[in-house]
This record gives structure tokens, C-alpha cells and sequence, in this order.
């Protein structure tokens, strides 16, 4: 599923290229989507190309082909979205839990799907919880979301794998964790902090680390387990 912001670029690059032949500039994207900088155009490209629907041709600036257009449908909301996650973070009416069972397992709310690819909104399904080991959970409120993407890779963070988080809005230097960049895009990356600066560290080559400044990003929770199924 593409973003808004995602979806209004697409379609835009694509008219031009149809209309010209040639790619529209970082500046004109921008004004088209009505952006503050060039920056938010950089990373819906990153995107775009990392789901498969544009590339970047080599040796030539700033040019790009359309591979694929996304579906009509393809940035809407499904239903269950709840923009809160994205506009007031996973502390604003989305609490996590450690709800001791009985049994052998502990529930945990499973608030939706994660990009470890690149940032996309998470989902709340509030009729969804997922059974986790207790020795996956300690102290404080726990969540489960989805991963989507193989930027963590190499971290051991698969596709479709369940990611345990421990909610919280401070991590340690190097810690992976649930970040909230610019206040409207979620993300599962390494954090780390270099002066004034904040990087969120993918774990596969392919992917580049982004830099934001200290009031980009807002810490959601920190990752505490995983759960794979291979079925």
C-alpha cells in the first residue's frame, strides 16, 4: 500500500514523463505536493523504489522510470485505519500491554504492520492480539506490529516477521526502534545519535541510512523480541 504523499508523486512523475518525456525536478515534485523541502521528496522516492514502482537510472541525474502504477484504490485507508498512530503516535489512545495468561503465553495487542523498508503508516486492528512467549516481555506496556521489508535483514528482521516492542519514548544509542519521523511516518530502524543529529540505520546494504534532526524523529518503543512463523 502506497501513502497519499506516495501515490500524488507517482501519478505526477508519471504525467510529466507521458506529457515531456522528461523527468520533473526535486524542485517541481515539490511544489506539485505542496512540500516544504526537497527532503520529503527524497525519501517518497526512496519509497517508490523500494516497493517497486520507480527506478533510478544510472548515470544520469535525477532520472527515473516508472516501472508499475499503483492501483486506484491502492492509497486509501483500509478500513480499521486510525491516523492517531501516525499523527499523535502509538502513546495516544493506542496503549501497549503485558496481560499475564494462565496459560503459557502472554496477549499482546497487535497494532499493525511496520515498513523495515521504508517508512509506511501502521495499521490498528483493535480486534487483534497475538500469544507471545512470556520470556519475550518484562517490565512496562508491550505491542505487536507486523514487520514489512527486508531493510533489516541483517539484523535477523524478516519479512512478515512479529516484532514484540517495548513501549517508550527514550532508547539507548544503538538500539532498534519504533520511530516516528516527522510526525507522520513509522519506521523500525537502528538509532543512532551522532551530536545533534539522528540516524535511523537500515541493516541491509541496499538501504541507505537517513539523517534527521532531533525534533524529526520521536521514539515509539524499542524492540525487545521476534516471532517467525514458517508456514
Amino acid at each position: 500500500m502506497l501513502t497519499k504523499k506516495q501515490h500524488e508523486l507517482l501519478v505526477f512523475i508519471n504525467g510529466r514523463l507521458q506529457d515531456t518525456g522528461i523527468c520533473p525536478s526535486f524542485d517541481e515534485m515539490k511544489d506539485a505536493l505542496e512540500l516544504k523541502s526537497k527532503s520529503g521528496i527524497h525519501r517518497l522516492i526512496t519509497g517508490l523504489e523500494e516497493r517497486g514502482f520507480v527506478r533510478r537510472l544510472p548515470h544520469r541525474a535525477r532520472a527515473l522510470e516508472i516501472l508499475r502504477l499503483a492501483d486506484s484504490t491502492s492509497a486509501s485507508p483500509p478500513p480499521g485505519f486510525d491516523p492517531r498512530v501516525i499523527k499523535g503516535g502509538l502513546s495516544d489512545g493506542l496503549r501497549g500491554a503485558a496481560v499475564a495468561s494462565t496459560g503459557k503465553s502472554v496477549e499482546l495487542p497487535l497494532f499493525g504492520r511496520i515498513a523495515a523498508g521504508t517508512p509506511i503508516e501502521a495499521l490498528r486492528d483493535p480486534e487483534n492480539t497475538v500469544a507471545v512467549p512470556p520470556g519475550l516481555v518484562g517490565k512496562g506496556n508491550h505491542y505487536a506490529l507486523e514487520v514489512a521489508g527486508d531493510s533489516m535483514i541483517e539484523a535477523g528482521i524478516l519479512d512478515g516477521d512479529v516484532a514484540i516492542i517495548r513501549e517508550g519514548e527514550t532508547a539507548e544509542n544503538g538500539a532498534i526502534v519504533v520511530a516516528l519521523v516527522d510526525d507522520n511516518e513509522v519506521t523500525l530502524k537502528r538509532l543512532r545519535r551522532k551530536g545533534k543529529s539522528i540516524a535511523l540505520e537500515p541493516a541491509n546494504p541496499a538501504f541507505e541510512t537517513r539523517i534527521f534532526g532531533p525534533d524529526q524523529v520521536k521514539v515509539q518503543g524499542t524492540l525487545v523480541g521476534l516471532m517467525r512463523s514458517y508456514h
